[in-house]
């Protein structure tokens, strides 16, 4: 394992920063929402757009059973089964699309793809209160396809999600229990698509999701313990900010 981490070649510099995103993704999964969108472009930058979207899926997989254990009775799944079908569509389409194109233009879908999504995520803050159930039968489809087509491209499906389930209205424990279901759900299904096919999950890689377990476990402490702790609205415009700056460096 030791010679798996060191191939790496990454400098203490870059492993503390590859350590503080294990705790936002355990931060992220446990209800302090919109970290997981910083940890995407960061990682992206240090070990290049597609092979870190296959290192950053087994993080997300492990901190998804501390949202599933803490939230999980709580999911809708009605919501769920509408989406899923559609979702399945989406991961399928990246699947291909990922398979087409070089390192530089999957990083720069990575940052298209959050740069829409904090688009998204940012509408959605201004019209929160305004946000209904649109009757039109081409909701679910959409966000489905978008939320399938961001997970596998660069898991950054949160925003797209987050809107979604914003327009049902559903309770805070409700809307966190149905996002960790969707989540664990669709990880799971990317594994194989990532170890067989793109090949971005390797015996090499595995070692440094195991090295980032603990990092990912405080995170999901934190998480548990401090979310009703902190001020909603400034967090997220911090959060937004934030990763907006992230994404556009992709394209530097």
């Amino acid at each position: 394992m030791i010679e798996a981490l060191q191939s790496f070649n990454l400098t203490k510099e870059l492993w503390s920063f590859s350590a503080v995103c294990g705790i936002l993704v355990g931060m992220a999964k446990t209800g302090i929402t919109g970290l997981g969108m910083l940890v995407v472009p960061i990682l992206a930058g240090i070990f290049g757009g597609k092979p870190s979207v296959g290192l950053l899926l087994p993080m997300l997989c492990f901190g998804d059973i501390f949202a599933v254990k803490y939230y999980g009775r709580h999911a809708e799944w009605l919501y769920l089964l509408r989406l899923m079908p559609w979702t399945l569509t989406g991961i399928i389409i990246a699947l291909f699309v990922g398979n087409i194109v070089s390192d530089a233009q999957f990083k720069g879908l990575i940052a298209v793809t959050i740069l829409f999504g904090i688009a998204l995520m940012t509408w959605g803050e201004w019209r929160q209160d305004e946000i209904v159930i649109p009757d039109h039968w081409w909701f679910s489809p959409l966000f489905g396809l978008a939320g399938g087509f961001a997970t596998m491209i660069g898991n950054a499906a949160g925003p797209i999600m987050a809107l979604y389930l914003l327009s049902m209205h559903l309770p805070k424990n409700a809307y966190i229990g149905t996002g960790a279901w969707f989540y664990m759900i669709v990880n799971l299904i990317k594994v194989p698509l990532h170890v067989f096919i793109w090949k971005t999950i390797t015996i090499q890689t595995i070692s440094f999701n195991i090295a980032m377990l603990p990092a990912i476990t405080a995170g999901a402490i934190i998480g548990i313990n401090v979310v009703k702790k902190i001020p909603e609205k400034p967090y997220r415009k911090f959060i937004i900010i934030m990763t907006a700056i992230a994404s556009i460096k992709l394209f530097i």
